[in-house]
């Protein structure tokens, strides 16, 4: 009998862990350009 460690396993779960990471940065960033844009808007106003 032979018993290995599937290494794919752990290649999927990097790249899943990868995507996710920067997909969320991506979001964070964009909805905080957001909220810059609307201070800055609302400071224009004034």
């Amino acid at each position: 009998m032979y018993e290995a460690l599937n290494q794919w396993d752990f290649v999927v779960a990097a790249y899943a862990v990868g995507i996710a990471g920067t997909l969320g940065m991506v979001a964070w960033a964009w909805w905080d350009m957001r909220r810059a844009e609307a201070i800055r808007d609302k400071v224009k106003r004034k």
